[in-house]
């Protein structure tokens, strides 16, 4: 009798151990670190399924299903973190993406404008930065390739072919001549633009301008840059902020603070849809010390 009760028990335990294991849940890996390079990664243009209630885990920077993900073919990792072949990461509102947008609905549909239920997520190879937010990965486009474009212009072999599908993201990839000249032609935007309201070409630098950061109060996990007027009586400005590293930064520093701290901003000024936006790069806080540098 005592022996059947001591291999129940066992057996009890046994079959405990093995629910909590299958109960565990998947350790999650890290985020890549801000500032990561896309080179060249393979991927699909695609929509949150707002049937199913995915579109509640991303930010919303307009309307509330005009939100974009990219995703990859293949692994993605640095010496922190993974992005897993089959994830989708957000898009960030920039004019890359605008023209992705507006490339996937003359491939996928010709002139009919595009729905969000029936995108067929055209393939790209895209260049751009990993933001990283509260944990979490964005990304920032600054140039994409059709992927039927790719195969068209490379050399209709079978070794050519097999590069182009197995090719790793993670290897050093030199850019295209054409996306350096653009990189490199980047040029400084004045205040004065936004407030006239300029349609941006391009994406430009703003560099070294003072502001505040000041949250949404109809949007709690979004920020806006205001620039600081020093005394003038002009018309108020503010940039919508994109998510990185250097805006949580910057929200660390203004937690617990009594007083609104002012800060030196530099970063990339993009345009989508009408709209102005901002990634920082750098926020330094200003200690003014009675005198206010513009």
């Amino acid at each position: 009798m005592a022996k059947n009760l001591i291999v129940s028990t066992l057996a009890l335990l046994a079959l405990t151990a093995s629910a909590t294991a299958t109960a565990a849940p998947v350790k999650k890996p890290k985020a890549l670190r801000d500032g990561f390079a896309l080179a060249g990664a393979y991927g699909e243009l695609t929509r949150p399924d707002h049937n199913a209630g995915d579109a509640s885990q991303y930010i919303s920077f307009g309307e509330a299903d005009d939100i974009w993900l990219f995703k990859f073919d293949a692994d993605v990792s640095d010496d922190q973190g993974r992005i897993k072949a089959g994830w989708a990461v957000q898009v960030l509102p920039s004019a890359a993406l605008e023209k992705m947008i507006a490339d996937a609905n003359d491939s996928a549909f010709g002139a009919k404008p595009i729905a969000a239920e029936e995108l067929s997520a055209p393939k790209y190879r895209l260049w751009g930065k990993i933001t990283k937010y509260r944990g979490r990965n964005f990304i920032f486009p600054t140039y994409f390739l059709s992927a039927e474009t790719v195969k068209r212009t490379e050399p209709a072999t079978q070794e050519a072919e097999t590069k182009i599908q197995t090719r790793d993201p993670n290897d050093p990839l030199s850019l295209p001549p054409e996306i350096i000249k653009k990189l490199q032609a980047r040029k400084v935007i004045r205040t004065e633009q936004l407030r006239k309201g300029s349609e941006l070409k391009q994406d430009s630098i703003l560099a070294d301008r003072t502001g505040f950061i000041v949250p949404l109060s109809r949007a709690p996990d979004r920020s806006e840059f205001v620039l600081d007027a020093l005394g003038r009586n002009v018309q108020r400005l503010s940039i919508a902020l994109l998510p990185c590293q250097a805006l949580e930064l910057a929200q660390r520093a203004e937690s617990g603070q009594l007083e609104q701290l002012r800060f030196k901003a530099a970063g990339i000024v993009t345009r989508y849809k009408g709209r102005h936006f901002l990634l920082l790069e750098r926020a330094a806080r200003v200690y003014s010390h009675g005198n206010f540098p513009g």
